[in-house]
């Protein structure tokens, strides 16, 4: 969908659909909306009196307009309660709208920029979360499908802003906003993908294309590397397939004169059997998505790679299959990570924090710094949490802070687990340095914990997105399935990060 802003009256535009909004409880419409229900003779004002029009979060109303205003069609869409408006009932309005158009067969519509009247919403971030709503709302996974059975898709958003002077600044942020909903539709697609057509070595082509195209670095290292490099608990793992490991590493460099390289490490399990540990058959197609963390930060480097903040950013993806076989890892192996430590396999299931693992050591032999860790890590946080938030985790405190609130701003919450020295005691082994799982109770924190052995002193946040980076259901500007989660919200940090270097 082509998004551009126009400068113009809303009510005067000859298109299929115009979009406006309402506030819950609002007797009288007011702006665009008011002038509108004017034009039209007072239509909205009385569906609203007589309780058809609520402006409840997401409610859809449709007028026809029979020729009384150039638009065939007007839709209503509301924004819910004004105290609780924000931007991401701008994008969730804004999803709810555009679906429905799409519905109808709706090819050209146009826009009010939602909030920035009487929800006293910058133009810039209004028309940013517009574009991050819309495309992201309307984001559908068909490559496999050979029959669509949608009558179109929505070809042209325009938003209309009164001052042409406004423009740019509304230009700027759909511009953002594309950025960022695109590079969280391509985790979605990443994570979509069967396991079959994405394999280690598909993801590392992925990674490939991503770098011609974005002018980034890039380097895949292969198994004989990975051994010399003594990165044996990614190995243990990826003995029991037949796809071999891949060890991808993307970096952004935007700015050459500084050595700080901010450092962001996606699992990149693309399929979890489980192995000999083996999970049950029900719902185990959807472990064609464990490698969404791995997806996200590769995701992360297209959108900095189009952005080109003046900052330095390295991705490391281990990416392998955790599969059952002859060859397998066994519960009571013990592998040796890159850093030296012992791990005794207790589950051959607990498999994303050893390949995350030997990914912290190789972090910290690039010397990056801060190191936030993105993972499908463990079903007990998806039971903790449920699918609203993801997991923090870290040794930064200031560095969970920020991302929390980040993460508020682009809805895609974040939720901080504690990191007591007691839980240390779940992961102890009788015969090796550490076991790679802690046990039923507190299970996300003993996980973490796990990991923060192999980051040390290193300033580190991990981020489990175990329960939010695939939905069962439809939610908001989230379709059934990936979610992209927390793509959007890493750019963010990076250009924060960019933006604190430079003042």
């Amino acid at each position: 969908m082509e998004i551009k802003a126009i400068s113009g009256n809303l009510v005067e535009l000859p298109i299929e659909a115009i979009v406006v909004n309402l506030f819950e409880g609002v007797k009288t419409p007011g702006g665009a909306t008011g002038a509108v229900d004017q034009a039209l003779g007072g239509v909205i004002s009385g569906l609203i009196e007589r309780g058809e029009i609520k402006g409840k979060l997401g409610e859809v109303s449709l007028l026809h307009t029979l020729g009384r205003i150039p638009p065939e069609r007007v839709v209503v869409v509301g924004l819910g309660q004004r105290e609780r408006f924000n931007l991401d009932r701008v994008r969730q309005a804004t999803a709810s709208a555009l679906r429905f158009l799409r519905k109808l067969g709706v090819k050209r519509a146009a826009s009010i920029l939602h909030g920035a009247g009487a929800g006293g919403i910058d133009r810039q971030l209004s028309a940013q979360a517009i574009a991050e709503g819309g495309l992201l709302g309307l984001y559908a996974f068909k490559k496999h499908k050979t029959v669509d059975p949608e009558p179109g898709e929505l070809e042209e958003l325009l938003l209309v802003e009164r001052d042409e002077s406004r423009l740019p600044e509304v230009n700027e942020g759909i511009r953002l906003g594309r950025v960022l909903a695109e590079a969280a539709n391509f985790a979605r697609d990443l994570v979509n993908e069967p396991a079959n057509a994405l394999t280690p070595t598909k993801m590392a082509e992925a990674a490939t294309e991503l770098a011609e195209k974005y002018e980034l670095e890039l380097e895949v290292l292969e198994r004989e590397k990975m051994e010399e490099l003594g990165m044996g608990a990614l190995l243990g793992v990826a003995q029991g397939s037949q796809q071999p490991p891949k060890f991808i590493i993307l970096s952004y460099r935007g700015d050459r004169g500084s050595r700080d390289v901010l450092g962001l490490v996606g699992k990149g399990i693309t399929f979890d059997s489980g192995g000999i540990s083996i999970k049950p058959s029900e719902g185990m197609g959807e472990m064609k998505g464990d490698m969404a963390g791995g997806a996200a930060v590769l995701a992360t480097l297209k959108a900095l790679g189009e952005l080109k903040p003046r900052i330095n950013v390295t991705g490391l993806v281990p990416a392998t299959e955790n599969m059952p076989s002859g060859t397998a890892l066994r519960p009571g192996d013990i592998l040796k990570a890159m850093n030296g430590k012992t791990i005794e396999v207790v589950s051959t299931d607990a498999e994303g924090r050893l390949i995350l693992a030997d990914a912290l050591c190789y972090a910290r032999r690039l010397g990056l710094s801060p190191v936030i860790d993105v993972a499908t890590l463990t079903g007990a946080c998806h039971v903790a949490l449920g699918d609203v938030c993801s997991g923090a985790f870290g040794n930064d405190q200031g560095l969970i802070a920020q991302l929390m609130e980040l993460g508020e701003e682009m809805g895609e919450r974040l939720w901080q687990l504690p990191l007591y020295e007691e839980y240390k005691e779940q992961n102890k082994s009788e015969v090796a340095d550490i076991k790679n799982s802690g046990g039923r109770w507190g299970g996300a924190i003993t996980a973490a914990q796990f990991l923060a052995e192999f980051i040390e002193d290193t300033p580190w946040v991990h981020l489990d997105i175990a329960g939010t980076a695939f939905l069962e259901k439809e939610r908001g500007y989230f379709s059934k399935g990936a979610t992209g989660i927390p793509v959007r919200t890493l750019v963010k940090f990076a250009l924060a990060l960019a933006k604190a270097k430079q003042s």
